[in-house]
């Protein structure tokens, strides 16, 4: 018996499924990379795989006259959406699939980098997202663009600075614009790969995000495993 297939769209290599591998392990699925910038997207069969991640990345969806590639990642989300099979979005992933259901894709009024928990809605405590909620972990957050809510779609989180989070649409696609999927021990890798961006953002050290993330990742891992496993559930998978 052939092994589902989960498809992830990378940006850059640090940025990967996290603790979503081993749930996705778990599952029985074979995970495949693709790297955004420099593989043939226009390829791809978007609606081939059982499910279809879109990765985060530092980059704007906004940004395609310097990365043209951004456009050939958009028309094969367009043509995920088309299938009608489940899609998963994940920081410039979330965007993305925000920007190709009709919404605003923009700088956020903040930078948010750091730990805080989220805000579920009524819907979101009601949702496969709801092991997210604040009396049972925290969330790594980690952006400086936001999106309005696509029509059609349903809020399930939010924090104070930035009203969309966690968002679904259409029973099929769930996206995160923060990071449920970070790793504890990853983080190592994406304080280097940031290592700019941490330095430009005030009230924000390297120090301090390792010690949080040593300290509230591993809970977070459990719990959103939990709301992984969950959606998956929830689409057939």
């Amino acid at each position: 018996m052939l092994a589902r297939q989960a498809l992830a769209i990378r940006h850059v290599a640090f940025e990967d499924c996290g603790t979503l591998e081993a749930v996705l392990a778990r599952r029985g699925f074979a995970l495949r990379y693709v790297e955004a910038p420099y593989e043939d997207l226009p390829s791809l069969d978007a609606g081939s795989p059982d499910l279809l991640i879109a990765l985060g990345g530092p980059l704007s969806v906004y940004a395609e006259a310097q990365y043209p590639w951004i456009l050939e990642e958009l028309h094969l989300l367009e043509r995920r959406l088309a299938s009608g099979k489940p899609a998963l979005g994940i920081c410039l992933g979330a965007q993305m699939l925000a920007r190709v259901l009709g919404a605003r894709v923009f700088p956020a009024p903040v930078k948010e980098l750091g730990w805080k928990p989220l805000q579920l809605t009524a819907a979101g405590r009601s949702s496969s997202v709801a092991p997210l909620a604040p009396e049972h972990t925290s969330m790594l957050h980690w952006h400086g663009d936001t999106f309005d809510l696509p029509t059609g779609a349903t809020l399930l989180a939010s924090t104070a600075e930035i009203p969309q989070q966690v968002y679904e649409w259409g029973g099929k696609v769930l996206a995160f614009q923060c990071h449920p999927e970070i790793c504890a021990q990853h983080i190592e890798s994406w304080l280097v790969g940031h290592a700019c961006e941490v330095a430009a953002t005030p009230g924000v050290s390297v120090g301090e995000l390792r010690e949080r993330t040593q300290q509230l990742a591993p809970t977070l891992a459990q719990q959103a495993g939990e709301a992984f496993e969950s959606w998956l559930n929830s689409v057939g998978l």
